[in-house]
This record gives C-alpha cells, sequence and structure tokens, in this order.
C-alpha cells in the first residue's frame, strides 16, 4: 500500500490535477475548425506537456469570425452570454483582427489586435464547379474574376460555348456574417483595379471599379447565411439520386471545404462521396489566402500567456499539422498535402498569388459600400396570422415576439429592394373569399409602412400553409425580374390546417425550382408546433432554406440570417 501511495503521489506531481494546478486556457475558434481544435485541444490536455515547471488545460468553443469580432469589440458577456470570454482568438482571417483593431481604436480604448499573428493553418478562397463545368473552364486557359463570375450572367453559359447549360449563377455568403463573402468582395475590387496589392480607398469610389463589383454581384444566385450549410445541401441532393434543385454554377468559398465536400465530409452519411465532385479554380490575378490567425488576446494573464505558446508550438508540430491537413487545410507555411492537390484540381503553393490584405479602413469602407452594390431583391413576406399565434410567451402573444423580431430583422434590408407583404390563416369574416391577401403591394421598401401594417393585422382562423405557399410563388413568377434575387418568406407557428389544399406532394412540385426563373422560398418555422420538416422540404424544393425557430429565444437570430441571404 505505501508502494502504490508513493506512485500515485509522483503521478500528481509529474501531472497536477486539471482543476486545481493547471493553468486554464479559454480559446474561441471560428467554426470551420472549432471541432478539429476541440479534438486537438484534448490531446494537448492528456499530453503530459510542460512549459517552466507547469501545465495548461485548454478548452475550445466554436464561434463565427464576425461573431467574435462584435463580441469582443462590445461586452463579451452580453453578446455572447453562453461562452467564457476567450484569452486566445483564432478568426479565419487577419481581415478580422484589423476591423477588431478599428472598432477599439474608435471605442478610445487600447487595441486588442495590434500586430501580425502566426498561423496555424492556411486555406486560400477558391470558385468550386461541379467537375464537367469546372474542367471545361480549365480548358479554356487562365481565366479571371470578372471572365468567371462576371461577364456570363445573361448569356449564360453560352459564353463557354454550352448554351444548353442554361445561366450562370454563383452562390456566395453575405460579407457581413462569412470570412470567404468579405474574402470574395475584396478580390472582386482587386480583380477590378487588377493589381495584387495596395487597395485604397480611392480605388472603391472609380466608377469603372465599382461598375465591376457591381456587374459580379448581379450574378449572384442569393447570399447565403452559412457556406457549409450550402454546401451539405448540395450535397444532399447530389446522393439523393435525382437533379440537384439549384441554379448555381459555381460557388465561392474555403480550398478546404471543396475538399471536405469531396471527400464525403459534408454528405448526410459521413464518408459518402459525391456522385459529381467539385473542381477549384485559381482565378488568374490572384485570390485570398484565409491564414487562421493565433490571436493571444490583452485579458489573457502572465500564466495564461505562457500557455498559449505553448499550445501554438504544439498546433504547429507535425501530428497537429497532419490534423489540419487531413481536413483539407495547408499547413502554417501555406503548403499543400498531395491528397488535398489530387482531390480538388490545386496547385502549389508556389503557383499562387496571393492579395495583400487591404488596410482595415479600407475593408470598412468595403463593407459599408456593399450595400448599394450588392444584388437587389424582390421578396414577399408572407406571415401567419392564424389563431394561435394569439398563444402566449411570457407576456407577450407569439404574434407579438415573431413581428418584434420581424421588424428588426428587415431593418437590414437596402431600401432599393422591393418587398410586398401578406397575411394568411383560412377565411375570415374579415378575409371571407380567401386565406390570404395583399397587405402591402411589391414596391420600394418602407421599414416603417410595412413594420405599421405588420403590428396592426388580425389574428384568427386556421393556417392555410399549402394554398398560401403556391399563390405567393406564383405572384412572385408574375413578378419575376431578372436583374434581382426573387423570393418568398413564410413566418409560421404551425402546419397545415387547410382542407381545401392539403396536397403536398403538388405544391412541391408547384414550387420546384426553375433554373431559369428561380424563385426561393424561406420558411421560419415559430414555436414549438410548427412543422419544420415539411418547410423544410417547401424550402429544399425551391433551393431555398428553412430556419429553426421553434425555440423561441432564437427567432431573433433566425431573422438577421434569412435577411443576410438577400
Amino acid at each position: 500500500m505505501a508502494g502504490f501511495a508513493i506512485i500515485a503521489a509522483a503521478y500528481l506531481i509529474v501531472r497536477p490535477a486539471a482543476d486545481v494546478e493547471c493553468t486554464p486556457l479559454e480559446v474561441s475558434s471560428s467554426i470551420e475548425k472549432d471541432v478539429l481544435l476541440g479534438e486537438l485541444a484534448e490531446r494537448y490536455n492528456t499530453s503530459d506537456r510542460r512549459f517552466g515547471g507547469r501545465c495548461a488545460v485548454v478548452t475550445v468553443h466554436g464561434l463565427s469570425s464576425g461573431a467574435a469580432t462584435d463580441a469582443l469589440a462590445g461586452e463579451w458577456s452580453v453578446k455572447q452570454p453562453g461562452l467564457p470570454r476567450p484569452q486566445v482568438w483564432l478568426p479565419t482571417s487577419t481581415l478580422w483582427t484589423g476591423q477588431l483593431k478599428l472598432r477599439d481604436e474608435a471605442a478610445g480604448r487600447p487595441a486588442q489586435t495590434p500586430g501580425r499573428y502566426p498561423s496555424i493553418a492556411n486555406s486560400p478562397l477558391v470558385i468550386a464547379m461541379p467537375q464537367p463545368k469546372g474542367e471545361l473552364l480549365q480548358q479554356k486557359g487562365p481565366l479571371g474574376w470578372g471572365e468567371i463570375l462576371g461577364s456570363s450572367g445573361r448569356s449564360g453559359w453560352a459564353t463557354f460555348g454550352r448554351p444548353e447549360w442554361g445561366r450562370f449563377t454563383f452562390g456566395k455568403v453575405n460579407p457581413n456574417l462569412s470570412t470567404s463573402g468579405l474574402a470574395a468582395t475584396i478580390a472582386s475590387y482587386y480583380a477590378a483595379i487588377n493589381r495584387a496589392s495596395d487597395l485604397t480607398e480611392s480605388d472603391l469610389a472609380n466608377p469603372a471599379v465599382t461598375q465591376y463589383v457591381r456587374r459580379i454581384e448581379a450574378n449572384v444566385s442569393h447570399y447565403s447565411d452559412d457556406i457549409v450549410d450550402l454546401l451539405k445541401d448540395r450535397a444532399e441532393a447530389d446522393l439523393s439520386g435525382t437533379a440537384a434543385p439549384t441554379d448555381m454554377s459555381a460557388v465561392v468559398t474555403q480550398e478546404e471545404l471543396v475538399y471536405q465536400y469531396n471527400e464525403g465530409e459534408l454528405s448526410p452519411t459521413r464518408g459518402e462521396k459525391p456522385r459529381v465532385p467539385l473542381v477549384a479554380l485559381y482565378p488568374k490575378e490572384g485570390t485570398f489566402n484565409l491564414d487562421h490567425p493565433y490571436v493571444v488576446l490583452p485579458s489573457a494573464s502572465p500564466e495564461q500567456r505562457d500557455a498559449a505558446a505553448d499550445f501554438l508550438a504544439f498546433l504547429q508540430e507535425p501530428p497537429q499539422q497532419e490534423s489540419f491537413s487531413r481536413l483539407g487545410f495547408r499547413d502554417h507555411k501555406q503548403n499543400a498535402s498531395r491528397p488535398l492537390i489530387a482531390s480538388v484540381g490545386g496547385r502549389e503553393a508556389q503557383d499562387l498569388t496571393y492579395f495583400d490584405p487591404p488596410d482595415p479602413t479600407v475593408v470598412k469602407a468595403i463593407l459599408t459600400g456593399w450595400g448599394t452594390l450588392r444584388k437587389k431583391a424582390n421578396i414577399l413576406v408572407a406571415v401567419d396570422t392564424s389563431g394561435s399565434m394569439n398563444a402566449k410567451i411570457g407576456d407577450r402573444t407569439r404574434f407579438q415576439v415573431a413581428t418584434r423580431a420581424a421588424a428588426k430583422g428587415f431593418g437590414l434590408l437596402n431600401s432599393e429592394d422591393q418587398v410586398a407583404l401578406w397575411s394568411f390563416s383560412s377565411e375570415t369574416k374579415q378575409r371571407p373569399k380567401s386565406p390570404y391577401s395583399e397587405e402591402v403591394r411589391l414596391s420600394a421598401f418602407d421599414q416603417k409602412a410595412l413594420t405599421n401594417k405588420i403590428n396592426n393585422l388580425h389574428v384568427e382562423g386556421g393556417t392555410a400553409l399549402y394554398a398560401t405557399v403556391r399563390a405567393a410563388h406564383r405572384h412572385m413568377l408574375d413578378h419575376y425580374d431578372q436583374s434581382r434575387i426573387n423570393a418568398v418568406v413564410v413566418l409560421t407557428d404551425g402546419k397545415n390546417e387547410y382542407n381545401k389544399d392539403s396536397d403536398l406532394a403538388r405544391l412541391l412540385q408547384d414550387v420546384a425550382l426553375d433554373p431559369e426563373r428561380p424563385i426561393k422560398i424561406f420558411c421560419i418555422a415559430f414555436d414549438e408546433q410548427s412543422d419544420f420538416g415539411t418547410l423544410d422540404r417547401i424550402a429544399k424544393a425551391s433551393a431555398g432554406k428553412a430556419f429553426d425557430a421553434r425555440d423561441p429565444a432564437k427567432i431573433d437570430d433566425a431573422f438577421v440570417k434569412l435577411v443576410s441571404s438577400f
């Protein structure tokens, strides 16, 4: 027994109890690598590593780079109440560290991110296309951002000798939410000035430059809120054995996500490879490198800074770099693995030209001006006014909670967008001839008028979901504008209760995506009684998206993500 006691004591000296003696280190990672970082942190915690005779316990949480920037620039506990404040931040790109520095300076406080930071991994921004289309463009020789994304919209694939492939549009993530969306927007400006560095605010004001960027944005299918979800939906459609319901010829994304798509990591059944893989295209002017910086924040104590330095050294060691490689990342020196190059049709590091990150003030100006250059939208908003919307959530009704979130979310739209408002339930005394009615005709977005109209809607009746979706879709086809994103938005707390129209199969056929005249349906399932599964099927049939807000606390976030699609 004495011998066992000595052994146990020795073990505790070599490996102190994590919650008593080791230095705690909280890491906030961008969401495309947070699961991997969590696994590597666990490997680190069990490795018996020492720095200056001490040990550390690392924990990792995932948060998008944009959301983390916002939280770090304000009160973290208010912005992200469910997450501990980090001592180490791992965004996708130093583009975000520059924006945080600007926000700190504007607030009159010391900058949290004043310098340059080492990388733990890298990934170029690419234009991903289904293999037949991507290989055709590769055969055309070096092509630029504008030649691929900007010059072929109306004439479509006829520009490249394949008119039977129809229109050319591409998917992109909203730059206010996503690094790939932000980097893609900046890349368009660099391509417009035909330089790889020194982008200035005077360049942004050049009419020829803005016209070039506007031409590219005009071919966007819609602005996704999440590039991973977009690729997962594509993988699911590919493996279903039916034609993928999409009008998108290409997606602007990170190289590692193309690899993960091709290797089946984004498929419904993990590891099941798609029937048609994607090919990565690297525009001739250059592209952006997403450098995944390792940022130690000023909030770290001296002991935590030492722990952070040791964790960085651990992440840059070959075994951990191999873990990044298996997910399609390039290593911390920008080198690509052979499997990555083979899977995506990639290039070696020496064969790539990278744009320099612009000054943070230029990036801020790009984000500020993007709303005027982005593709505008035609949106019909159908709001459920059935009797169940009178149910209480706390001291307010479902309808009050939902419409308050809607007013807040629609405030992010552009005054040049066109918006219509319908209400729907079933036939009522106020609406005896139809289960739905037009409250605001399709016209220039007027937030005040729209909000006032929503707040004064009468709540009564059942839920004529299918009839309303079908009619709204037909209405938008009648008012289709090829220069805009055309969409129907449905907010409901229930399921179809209208016996006069209960054929879901026929509805799915009626709203199925027409690539030449796409009308996409976006649904928000509000409160636990919502039939999210059916709403998801309706949205996917039209290449739209359903947002799950069955937990009422998620309604604000759902509307922000929804509006970011336009």
